[in-house]
């Protein structure tokens, strides 16, 4: 089991002591944590992309080559890059540097992101475009990565003619592309068809609610006779300390707040979101049958291999820098994660994805 750090950007106050957080704070120890993780066996950072809101990640082609010249190992990604709502060229372009920078260690993560309606407008596009944009984008990603030139035609950029991506990324072959989804069958059977890895947005609601989807793609996958073998990823929100009491009483102030702070976020972009995304905090749930793996480093390996075996994920992204925390926190759970749950976890039985 590959295990990796998650980031959206969140920016709120500290519930627990009141401090204020800035931009430039989040910046540095997201940073510090990527060396962290480096430095005690994690898999990657994955660097989501969000406009107009309190994310504070807009443009995650220039953290992740920071954080590439401060790693080694690290694979560096996105959770996820809006591949419906930036142009596929230069899309493909930011990140082909990226991948160049990191010495071939780009994960490109990409979503439709349409349950953001607001960034469809502020982009002066249509939410109901999101499909079409979405296949469009990532069939020509998947034309332009090689660098051998294109000629192409579609629907929402203009044609190309030749031209082809500079710079040539490194990592040639087998894509290192992931499509974010869960929610429509449509995304995980392009995902499946195109021969790319799937990664679900599992720390939306209950892990079992995601494993229908993650066999759809399995099965368009399997469909479309890909030589390599199909890949599925989740995401979860995370805390960890040193004994499941410590983590426990630490995580739950500031997982409310970040509920709290969750709830506007999407009042604000989507005028009818799903039940599910407004239910009222329940901790006990959300930490037993929800997203939350909590607790000190063997209870937090037993959950985590709990929910990873729910979907059949190789790859889990943790999230753990939500709610407030700060910089001397997060790093010492990075550090913990490193050192004593991934030894835990390392050994898991391949997941059903690797096994079919």
């Amino acid at each position: 089991m590959k295990v990796s750090l998650m980031s959206l950007g969140d920016i709120m106050d500290d519930p627990v002591t009141g401090r204020p957080f800035s931009a430039q704070e989040r910046y540095r120890m997201t940073i510090e944590a990527a060396a962290v993780g480096d430095r005690v066996g994690l898999h990657g950072i994955y660097i989501g992309e969000h406009h107009g809101i309190d994310y504070t990640f807009s443009a995650p082609p220039v953290l992740l080559s920071a954080i590439a010249e401060r790693t080694t190992n690290l694979r560096v990604g996105t959770a996820v890059a809006l591949a419906a709502n930036l142009d596929p060229f230069r899309l493909a372009e930011d990140y082909a540097t990226v991948d160049v920078i990191s010495g071939g260690r780009l994960d490109l993560v990409t979503g439709r992101g349409n349950f953001f309606e607001g960034t469809y407008t502020l982009f002066g596009q249509s939410v109901s475009d999101s499909p079409a944009r979405f296949s469009e984008s990532m069939e020509l990603l998947c034309k332009l990565w090689p660098g051998e030139p294109v000629h192409w035609i579609g629907a929402f950029r203009p044609p190309i003619n030749g031209q082809r991506l500079q710079p040539t990324p490194l990592q040639q072959g087998e894509l290192p592309f992931w499509v974010g989804g869960g929610s429509s069958p449509d995304t995980a059977k392009l995902a499946g068809r195109l021969g790319l890895k799937l990664m679900l947005p599992s720390a939306f609601g209950r892990p079992d609610k995601f494993a229908p989807m993650a066999d759809v793609y399995r099965e368009a996958f399997a469909a479309a006779g890909h030589k390599h073998a199909a890949q599925v990823g989740a995401c979860w929100h995370g805390w960890v300390a040193k004994n499941d009491a410590i983590a426990r009483k630490r995580f739950e102030p500031r997982y409310e707040g970040y509920h709290a702070f969750n709830q506007r976020v999407i009042r604000s972009v989507n005028p009818n979101p799903p039940a599910y995304l407004t239910a009222a905090f329940d901790y006990d749930f959300l930490t037993s049958a929800g997203p939350a793996i909590v607790g000190g480093p063997q209870r937090f390996a037993e959950r985590l291999l709990e929910v990873s075996a729910l979907v059949g994920s190789d790859l889990n992204l943790i999230k753990m820098d939500m709610g407030g925390v700060g910089r001397e926190e997060y790093v010492e759970m990075v550090e913990i994660l490193g050192r004593e749950v991934i030894p835990l976890v390392s050994d898991a039985p391949e997941p059903r994805a690797a096994r079919a």
